[in-house]
């Protein structure tokens, strides 16, 4: 389990389009929103991405790289890129389930055919969605077991703004006995 203010794994993955993602390196100078999505067969994820997208800049102001992350292999992922359109935040691809793990996500078995007739994958991790401080440690996360009610990246740029002004830390950190 990840604790806020402490270090998450690394992520070092190819992007959509050319180049790669490191978490280490190529983050914001206050961080990095990870979107960890379904998959192109996902249509409440393509939802998702429109919605991240148009929040790129707004982001981007305050310091704050934002990055879509799937297992999804560079065909899938191209395709959702696609599905998205114009407004598609960066996508990196190729995650291995390993690593999904590593960062809480769920997993799920594939079940046939979406309402959006894609074939879902074998296998394939649930939404989550991790606020990491530039010195990549943990600051906020949402992980779900459904891909249904995904948090707004609007609420989201309002929280970061309150979140800057008031210098509010992390919550969540005690790990003691209760």
């Amino acid at each position: 389990m990840l604790i806020p203010r402490g270090k998450t794994p690394d992520l070092n993955l190819p992007l959509v389009g050319g180049g790669t993602f490191d978490l280490a390196r190529d983050g914001g100078s206050r961080g990095t929103l990870l979107c960890f999505y379904r998959g192109r067969h996902c249509p409440v994820c393509i939802t998702q991405l429109k919605d991240m997208g148009a929040h790129v800049a707004g982001f981007a102001e305050r310091g704050v790289k934002l990055i879509a992350v799937s297992a999804d292999p560079e065909d899938r992922a191209s395709d959702m890129a696609k599905a998205v359109g114009d407004g598609a935040p960066p996508l990196a691809y190729n995650l291995p389930l390993s690593e999904a793990r590593d960062w809480g996500l769920f997993i799920s078995t594939g079940r046939g055919t979406t309402s959006i007739g894609i074939e879902e994958p074998e296998l394939f991790s649930e939404p989550g969605l991790f606020m990491i401080n530039a010195d990549q440690t943990l600051y906020y996360q949402a992980i779900q077991t459904m891909p249904f009610t995904r948090p707004s990246f609007g609420a989201l740029l309002g929280a970061l703004d309150f979140a800057i002004e008031k210098n509010y830390p992390a919550r969540g950190a005690y790990t003691g006995p209760v």
